[in-house]
C-alpha cells in the first residue's frame, strides 16, 4: 500500500485498482478534467467509480482515453435525429480505433495485451449496434461527474442528480447492508464469547455445588461459608451474564429483522423492477429499439445481495446455537424470533438464485424448422454461490402456449420436464461454463448453444382464421443444482420471448407482424400470450418506425407515418394535418385484411418496402 490507498496489480483483476490510474493524464497533448478529479477521490467513492465501469466498458479504456473521451463525448447527441446517430456511430468506430492505437504504442506487455483484449471485446459485443456502446460511454461519463460534483459538494440537487442515480442509489443501499452485516458479525462474535464464559461459570458452579453436597466440609464451619459465599456470587454472575446474553440475542435477533425487512426491500427492486426492466428492453430490442445491456450492473448487484444472504443466514445459526448454550425455558423459547428470520433469509435466497437464470441472448423470435439458431443462459449469482465449481447441464426445450401457462401457474414447485415440451430440438444440452471476465472480480457462470435445431413441432388446432404464423411458442431453458454442500437444491427454468415456429420462407412476413405486435404492445407479466386485439395508432406508428430505422439505417418522417396511417385505415386522399394518433387499430386491420382492391395486408405492403429499402435502396434512404 502507498499512502494509505490501494495498488493495483495487473495479474490480478480483484485487487483494488487504483495506483495504475494515478500515473497523470495519458495523453500530455490534451488535458482530461474529469478523470484528473476522479483519480484525487477517496477510496469509498473511487469503488463506486469501479461500479460504473464494469465489462460494458472497462475502467482501463476510461483511463488511456481519458482526454478524448472527454473532447468528444462532452455533448450528448440526441439519436432520434439522423445526423447525431451517424455522428455516435461515428465516433464509437473512432473510439476502437484510438484504443487500438494506445495498444500498439504500449511497451508494457500486461497493459497492451488487457487493452488488445478490450479492443476484440468491443468488436464483437458492439460491431452490430455501435449505439449501444455510444449510449453506455455517455451514462457511464454521466454518472462519473454525478460522483465528482457529489465529493465536491457542487452543481448537485439533493433531490436530483445522483441522488436519483438509480445505480448510485442501489450500490449505496448494498454498501449500507454490507456494513450492518459486517457490525453484525463483531457483536456476535463478542455475544459468542460472552456465552462462552458464562458456559464456563455455569460448569464451575456445578463443581461447587457437587463439593458442598457431598458432605467434604461440615456445615457451618468457615470452610463451608466460603464455598457457599463463593457458590452465591457465581450464581448472581450467571443470572446476571444470562439476562445479559438474553438482551443481547434479542436486539441482535431484532437488528436482523430490520436488516432482512431491508434486503427484501431492495431485492425487489434490482429482481422486480431493474432485472424485469432489462427484460422488457430486451424485448423491444427485438422490434430494433437500442438497447443498453447492464446485465452485467444487476449482476454485481445479486452477487452481492447473495454475499449479505449467505452471511445473515450464517450469523442466524450462530445466535441459535449461543441461545441452545443458554438452555431458554420452553414457555420462554415461543418469543425466538429466529427460525423464523432463518426461514424469511431462505425465502429471499430462493427467490434470489431462481430470477438470476436468464436468457442473456434470445433465440430468434422467427425460428425456422431445421436450420440452425443459438442462445446464451447466464446464472448471475452462479459464481458467488460457488455454483461454478460443479457446473449444471442446461437442457432446452419448446412449449406451446398452454404448456407456458402451465408453468405460470405451477409457480416455483417442482416440475416435471417430460410434461414441457411440443417438439424435439437437438443439440439442445449444454454445461454451463465459468468465463473471467475483462475487469471483473468474480466472471460469469453461462452457456452458449450455438447448434440448436428444432426438427419437429406439435401444434394446437387452430381456430376461426388462425393460421401457423398465429401460435406463438417459447423456448424453455431448463437446470438444477445444489449450493452449501447439498443444503439447497434448485431446479430453475427460463421461458424464452415468443417464437413463431415456420417451414417456409413465405411464412416470415406474418410471422414477423405476430412477433413485432407481441413485443409492442404485450403487458409486462400477462398471461402467456395474451396480447391486445387493438392498440392506438400512435403506438403502432412508433414501433413501424423503430423497426424501419433499426432495419434501413433511418427513420421515417412524420410525412412517412401519415401517409402510413392513410393507408393502414384505408383512406383516400388522406390529408396531412389529418390525426390517426388516437385511432385504433385492429390486429385484423394490421396484417389480416387485405387492402381495398388488394390481395396483400397493410402489414405485406409494409414489410415488403421495408425489405426493398434495405436490400437496394438503403443508401438513397441514409441520404434522405
Amino acid at each position: 500500500m502507498n499512502g494509505g490507498r490501494p495498488t493495483c496489480l495487473y495479474n490480478d483483476p480483484t485487487v483494488f485498482v487504483k495506483t495504475e490510474f494515478e500515473t497523470g493524464s495519458p495523453d500530455g497533448s490534451m488535458t482530461s478534467v474529469l478523470w484528473a478529479k476522479t483519480q484525487q477521490l477517496q477510496e469509498d467513492a473511487f469503488r463506486q467509480i469501479q461500479n460504473i465501469y464494469g465489462d460494458h466498458f472497462p475502467l482501463e479504456a476510461r483511463h488511456h482515453l481519458a482526454p478524448w473521451l472527454e473532447q468528444h463525448f462532452s455533448t450528448e447527441l440526441d439519436l432520434t435525429i439522423p445526423q447525431h446517430e451517424e455522428h455516435a456511430q461515428r465516433l464509437v468506430l473512432e473510439l476502437v480505433a484510438q484504443l487500438e492505437s494506445k495498444a500498439m504504442e504500449m511497451t508494457d506487455f500486461l497493459i497492451k495485451n488487457k487493452l488488445e483484449q478490450i479492443v476484440e471485446n468491443f468488436k464483437q459485443r458492439y460491431a452490430h449496434n455501435p449505439l449501444t456502446l455510444y449510449q453506455i460511454v455517455q451514462q457511464c461519463l454521466t454518472s462519473e461527474m454525478h460522483l465528482v460534483q457529489r465529493a465536491e459538494g457542487i452543481g448537485v440537487d439533493p433531490s436530483a442528480g445522483m441522488a436519483n442515480d438509480v445505480v448510485y442509489q442501489i450500490q449505496q443501499q448494498l454498501n449500507l447492508l454490507k456494513k450492518s452485516t459486517q457490525e453484525c458479525g463483531v457483536e456476535i462474535e463478542k455475544t459468542r464469547q460472552m456465552q462462552e464464559h458464562h458456559s464456563i461459570n455455569f460448569y464451575k458452579h456445578h463443581q461447587i455445588s457437587v463439593q458442598l453436597d457431598n458432605g467434604q466440609f461440615q456445615e457451618h464451619s468457615q470452610e463451608y461459608i466460603r464455598w457457599k459465599e463463593w457458590r452465591d456470587k457465581v450464581a448472581t454472575e450467571l443470572r446476571q451474564s444470562f439476562n445479559n446474553l438474553k438482551l443481547q440475542t434479542s436486539t441482535l435477533a431484532n437488528r436482523h429483522l430490520d436488516m432482512i425487512k431491508q434486503i427484501k426491500e431492495l431485492q425487489y427492486r434490482v429482481l422486480d423492477q431493474e432485472l424485469n426492466k432489462w427484460k422488457r428492453e430486451q424485448q423491444l430490442s427485438g422490434n430494433g429499439q437500442p438497447f443498453t445491456n447492464n446485465l452485467d450492473t444487476i449482476q454485481k448487484w445479486c452477487e452481492d445481495l447473495a454475499e449479505i444472504i449467505w452471511l445473515n443466514r450464517q450469523q442466524i445459526r450462530q445466535l441459535e446455537m449461543i441461545q441452545e448454550g443458554l438452555n431458554i425455558p420452553s414457555q420462554e423459547s415461543s418469543m425466538n424470533i429466529l427460525p423464523e428470520l432463518s426461514d424469511g433469509l431462505n425465502l429471499l435466497l430462493d427467490s434470489l438464485v431462481k430470477s438470476s437464470f436468464v436468457i442473456e441472448k434470445q433465440p430468434p423470435q422467427v425460428l425456422k424448422t431445421n436450420t440452425r439458431f443459438s442462445a446464451t443462459i447466464r446464472l448471475l449469482v452462479g459464481t458467488k454461490l460457488n455454483v461454478h465449481m460443479s457446473p449444471p447441464v442446461v437442457t432446452a426445450s419448446i412449449i406451446s402456449e398452454s404448456q407456458a401457462n402451465s408453468l405460470l401457474r405451477a409457480g416455483h414447485t417442482k416440475k416435471n420436464r417430460s410434461e414441457y415440451s411440443s417438439g424435439d430440438i437437438v443439440n439442445n444440452k449444454q454445461t454451463m461454463e465459468y468465463h473471467q471476465s475483462f475487469g471483473q472480480a468474480t466472471g460469469q457462470l453461462s452457456v452458449s448453444f450455438r447448434n440448436m435445431s428444432l426438427k419437429k413441432i406439435k401444434r394446437a388446432e387452430k381456430k376461426g382464421t388462425e393460421s401457423v404464423m398465429d401460435e406463438k411458442f417459447a423456448l424453455l431453458f431448463w437446470s438444477e443444482f445444489s449450493i452449501g454442500n447439498g443444503e439447497f437444491h434448485y431446479q430453475v427454468c427460463a421461458p424464452s420471448l415468443p417464437v413463431v415456429v415456420i417451414v417456409h420462407g413465405n411464412q416470415e412476413p406474418h410471422a414477423w407482424a405476430t412477433i413485432l405486435w407481441d413485443n409492442a404492445f404485450a403487458e409486462w407479466g400477462r398471461q402467456p400470450f395474451i396480447v391486445p386485439e387493438k392498440v392506438p395508432w400512435l403506438q403502432v406508428a412508433n414501433t413501424l418506425n423503430m423497426k424501419f430505422k433499426a432495419s434501413c439505417g433511418r427513420g421515417l418522417t412524420e410525412e412517412n407515418l401519415k401517409f402510413l396511417a392513410g393507408k393502414a385505415f384505408s383512406f383516400r386522399n388522406l390529408g396531412y394535418n389529418s390525426d390517426c394518433s388516437n385511432l385504433m387499430i385492429t390486429w385484423s386491420q394490421f396484417c389480416k385484411e387485405p387492402l381495398p382492391d388488394r390481395s396483400f395486408t397493410f402489414w405485406e405492403w409494409f414489410y415488403a418496402v421495408m425489405k426493398l429499402t434495405k436490400e437496394d435502396l438503403r443508401g438513397m434512404w441514409m441520404d434522405g
